[in-house]
């Protein structure tokens, strides 16, 4: 256990951080939900996570994604890589540079236990919920994260066992109503705690049926 997992230990205990690090939870897009998610669920202690994301870092994603300006240019999943291992060196990142679609997404996130849901279309959106929604993963996926000044808006729902929502479930990200980054971080903060609840809820159960 390196310096970092002591920390989350401090917090979590030794068992829960372990029973943690078993699960592998799949990122489906490293842009301002995915890279924040990403950031939450490694801090939380989660070591195994599967990066997919075919896009490279521009000017426009500095206002709420979780890169910096000298890595501009770089392929998110990669950048996203080294800021994870930056808080763990001890991560274990499958990086999938890949435009996610409904040919590969099941291949892409088949040994995965949980997939969040960040991407930017609609079509896509629903294709990755329907794929797994029969499964036994676990699906966050969002709707309606535009704009500002209504941040409480943003609310977990709960469709299934296996199935949440996180948004205001009507706000989408346009020209009037921008993706700023209180509002992306809010619903990215919550994908991750579903994300950690629903697997401490199973420790407590006594482990995944």
């Amino acid at each position: 256990m390196n310096r970092a997992e002591k920390g989350m230990a401090a917090y979590l205990g030794e068992d829960r951080l372990r029973f943690l690090q078993k699960f592998t939870i799949g990122i489906a897009g490293t842009g301002g939900l995915g890279s924040n998610c990403a950031m939450h669920l490694v801090r939380c202690g989660f070591r195994r996570l599967v990066l997919t994301d075919f896009d490279r870092i521009e000017e426009s994603n500095l206002n709420r994604q979780n890169f910096r300006l000298s890595q501009l240019g770089e392929l998110k999943v990669e950048a996203l890589a080294a800021n994870l291992k930056a808080i763990n060196p001890d991560l274990e990142l499958e990086i999938h540079r890949d435009k996610v679609t409904p040919n590969n997404m099941k291949g892409l996130f088949e040994k995965c236990h949980a997939v969040v849901e960040a991407f930017d279309e609609a079509r896509i959106k629903k294709i990755l919920v329907e794929s797994f929604l029969t499964s036994s993963k676990l699906v966050v996926t969002a709707s309606g994260i535009g704009g500002c000044g209504n941040a409480d808006a943003i609310v977990t729902r709960k469709i299934r066992d296996n199935f949440y929502i996180i948004g205001d479930m009507q706000t989408e990200c346009s020209k009037e109503t921008p993706p700023f980054a209180p509002m992306v971080a809010v619903a990215a903060a919550k994908q991750a705690d579903v994300v950690l609840s629903y697997f401490l809820d199973k420790y407590s159960e006594g482990g995944v049926k």
